[in-house]
C-alpha cells in the first residue's frame, strides 16, 4: 500500500494472510478513491504515539458505511511502524487506521494489518511538528492530507 500525502509518501507491506478482511476492505476503498484528499485528523504525542487517518470527514467519527470484525489480535503488539485499525470497540472496524510512530503499549484491541517499509521519516516529521495548540492529542500541526492511497494487487 502506498499513502501519498502533502507531507510525503509512506509505503506499507500489508499482511493479507493474517488480516484478509481488513486488507481487502482497504483495497476496495482505495480503488474507489475513498481516502483521496482526506485529512489525517489525529496525532498523539504522549501515552500512545499514533498518526490517525482514514476519516474523510476529518472529525474522527466518519466511516465507509459498513463495519467488520477484528482480526489478528492474538498476541498483537504495536512497535514503531505498525499499521493498525482504529475502532470504537470490538467489531467496529471501518476505514480509520493509525500508524505507530514510536513503540507504544496498547491492549491487543486494534487489528494490525501492515508495517511501514519506507517513509517512516515522513511520519516522524509529522509527529515532530506536534499537535495544533501544543496539545498532546489532536489535529496534527503539519496539516496532513492524503492525496492518494493505492493498494497493489496481492
Amino acid at each position: 500500500m502506498t499513502l501519498k500525502t502533502n507531507c510525503g509518501t509512506v509505503a506499507f507491506k500489508l499482511d493479507a494472510a493474517k488480516a484478509p478482511t481488513t486488507v481487502n476492505s482497504f483495497a476496495f476503498l482505495s480503488s474507489k478513491g475513498y481516502f483521496d484528499h482526506s485529512p489525517c485528523h489525529r496525532l498523539t504525542t504522549e501515552g500512545i504515539y499514533v498518526l490517525q487517518c482514514g476519516d474523510p470527514t476529518g472529525t474522527g467519527s466518519g466511516g465507509p458505511g459498513y463495519q467488520f470484525s477484528d482480526e489478528n489480535l492474538a498476541g498483537a503488539t504495536y512497535p514503531k511502524g505498525t499499521l493498525a485499525m482504529a475502532n470504537a470497540g470490538p467489531g467496529t472496524n471501518g476505514s480509520q487506521f493509525f500508524i505507530v510512530w514510536n513503540d507504544t503499549q496498547l491492549p491487543p484491541n486494534y487489528t494490525p494489518f501492515g508495517t511501514v517499509t519506507d517513509g517512516m521519516d515522513v511520519v516522524r516529521r509529522i509527529a515532530d511538528a506536534g499537535v495544533e495548540g501544543g496539545a498532546t492529542d489532536g489535529t496534527p500541526k503539519a496539516g496532513v492530507v492524503v492525496d492518494t492511497m493505492t493498494v497493489a494487487k496481492q
